[in-house]
């Protein structure tokens, strides 16, 4: 399984910008899937997951302002964020194989990620 993210970029506060994570293969594993991101000096951090019924979860950071969706037909994650702020700059990652919803955009423990796509907000 090969995971690609790419859409990052540099934006000012409030603004916007669209995560995309394109899987090679559909396969058992990416029945859960979602996105986690990474800080220099931190842990890193669960942002979101959903599983192939629908069922998603978001961390309380980005609750209401980002929004996760699949496109099961092209193989493709989405993480669409809106009202950016700089606390957000992070190297966002693409996962997939994770246990539950709930777990991953929490602690963001995947079976499988990509290499990441930077995103920076000033």
């Amino acid at each position: 399984v090969q995971l690609v993210e790419s859409g990052g970029g540099s934006v000012q506060t409030g603004g916007s910008l669209r995560l995309s994570c394109s899987v090679s293969v559909y396969t058992d594993n990416s029945l859960c899937m979602g996105w986690f991101r990474r800080t220099p000096g931190k842990e890193r951090e669960g942002v979101t997951a959903m599983d192939s019924d629908g069922n998603i979860s978001y961390s309380d950071s980005v609750k209401g302002r980002f929004t996760v969706s699949r496109d099961d037909a092209k193989n493709i994650l989405y993480l669409q964020m809106n009202n950016l702020r700089p606390e957000d700059t992070a190297m966002y990652y693409c996962g997939s194989d994770c246990n539950t919803v709930q777990a991953a955009s929490h602690d963001g423990i995947f079976g499988y990620v990509g290499q990441g796509t930077q995103v920076t907000v000033s």
